[in-house]
């Protein structure tokens, strides 16, 4: 599965750096927002903000990059039941002031 990243400002409150990521047929899939490197829960991950389809739910992991994240996400879109980030059972960095600049 070919996902293609979109850079985006979101608008959290703090002007967050994002991707946007959409799927094969152009259809977004998932928000992601960087976290800033002060964050006291995972500074300079990759939270996922939103998302669509398959990728909704409760769970809002992180992930250390792009990569990842995108990995996490084909998994989820191919039907795969590739486990979460280690750090995924933390409570969501939007709690915790996860855009602090």
């Amino acid at each position: 599965m070919t996902l293609t990243p979109q850079p985006i400002r979101v608008a959290t409150g703090f002007d967050a750096e994002g991707m946007m990521i959409l799927d094969e047929e152009e259809r977004l899939v998932a928000v992601l927002v960087r976290l800033s490197d002060e964050n006291e829960v995972a500074p300079g991950q990759w939270y996922l903000e939103a998302g669509f389809g398959p990728i909704d739910g409760v769970s809002h992991p992180t992930f250390s990059n792009l990569d990842m994240a995108q990995d996490w996400i084909g998994q989820r879109l191919t039907g795969g039941s590739k486990r979460l980030p280690l750090d995924s059972g933390r409570r969501p960095p939007s709690a915790c002031g996860r855009h602090r600049s």
